[in-house]
């Protein structure tokens, strides 16, 4: 059996805008997950941002976790990149330290970074700490990955009819921003902080999102992913339970090494409940045609945001590297997840 790893979608969903868009609120975002197989270090998110009514800059967020709480951050407005690249094609999404580089659609991307970011720890986010509003000592990172996709990308909305009819008819689109997807890779490079350097082997998770996005009803959500060493893999996405008792976007997938998806839906999600830089269980529970799946799974390289009152919806959010288990077999992973502020315990 093969694999497709362009899923049937087309080589232009890969590229990006030549020039800005007429539309002020369009956006256009690349973001990747990152983590090492050790688990020393991961990069629960990095991404580039760009808005169509301030395309001269690009906002970045750099994330970057490491074994004993450390934590760095780089966010904020940067300088965008000339998205055109050697051979004439939009490949480049970049702005200021932070680019990405298209090689081959839905096969190759490059990422690299020089700049600086400033150091905080998981107890001084769960204090308060909040990139943009809290200052801190400054470190120097650079980094350069090849990402070499390992599965097939993940449309948002198009493996379960349920999941398709939310999007289009409710709230849940604008919170997706537009056509979206993720694809799975493996990692290869060298992370430097400060006079540390770490080679990097491991895995990571893209995300190609063009769209307008409105997050003002946000009300939370749990998202996971990883790639195995069989080859083996799975995702989500769910949002929790609709105040107004309507349908509510649950949608995922298992992948066995080759061929294609195998839609999934979840019975059993980690909702962010309680705020913790010790361990925390995040086991999740997906329904196939076939069954139900357990995949055990445990923070292992958390970073929060509590955001302030008046900062977006008023969410607490976790991004970090998790170890997840499947029938036996063990890898890192990623999970973002967020729980209005107000319902979580210690915020």
């Amino acid at each position: 059996m093969t694999t497709d790893l362009t899923g049937g979608l087309g080589d232009e969903r890969e590229f990006l805008f030549e020039e800005r868009p007429d539309d002020p609120e369009m956006r256009e975002s690349v973001n990747m997950w990152l983590w090492d197989d050790d688990g020393i270090v991961g990069l629960p998110r990095v991404g580039v941002e760009a808005v169509g009514e301030s395309w001269e800059t690009h906002e970045i967020q750099l994330n970057l976790s490491m074994k004993g709480g450390r934590v760095l951050n780089g966010y904020g407005p940067h300088p965008s990149h000339d998205p055109i690249g050697a051979d004439g094609r939009p490949r480049i999404s970049g702005s200021g330290p932070l680019s990405f580089e298209l090689v081959e659609p839905f096969r190759h991307w490059r990422a690299r970074y020089d700049g600086i970011a400033t150091e905080t720890s998981v107890s001084e986010q769960l204090g308060g700490w909040f990139p943009g509003f809290s200052g801190g000592p400054e470190v120097p990172v650079s980094f350069e990955f090849d990402l070499r996709s390992a599965a097939p990308p993940w449309e948002t909305g198009s493996l379960l009819e349920d999941a398709a009819w939310v999007m289009a008819n409710q709230e849940e689109g604008d919170l997706m921003g537009g056509p979206r997807f993720e694809q799975l890779f493996l990692a290869e490079g060298a992370l430097r902080v400060g006079d540390e350097e770490f080679p990097i082997h491991g895995g990571g998770l893209r995300v190609r999102r063009t769209g307008v996005r409105r997050l003002a009803t946000f009300w939370g959500h749990a998202w996971q992913s990883a790639v195995f060493p069989s080859g083996r893999a799975f995702g989500h996405c769910v949002y929790p339970p609709r105040a107004d008792g309507k349908r509510t976007f649950n949608e995922g997938f298992l992948f066995e090494g080759e061929g294609e998806l195998i839609p999934a839906r979840v019975v059993q999600a980690p909702w962010l409940t309680t705020l913790s830089a010790d361990p925390q269980d995040v086991t999740v529970v997906l329904e196939t045609a076939d069954g139900t799946t357990t995949i055990e799974g445990e923070t292992i390289l958390p970073t929060f945001m509590v955001m302030p009152e008046g900062v977006g919806p008023g969410l607490t959010l976790q991004q970090t590297i998790a170890r997840y288990t499947w029938d036996g077999e063990t890898a890192n992973g990623m999970l973002e997840r967020s729980t209005p502020t107000a319902q979580v315990e210690g915020a």
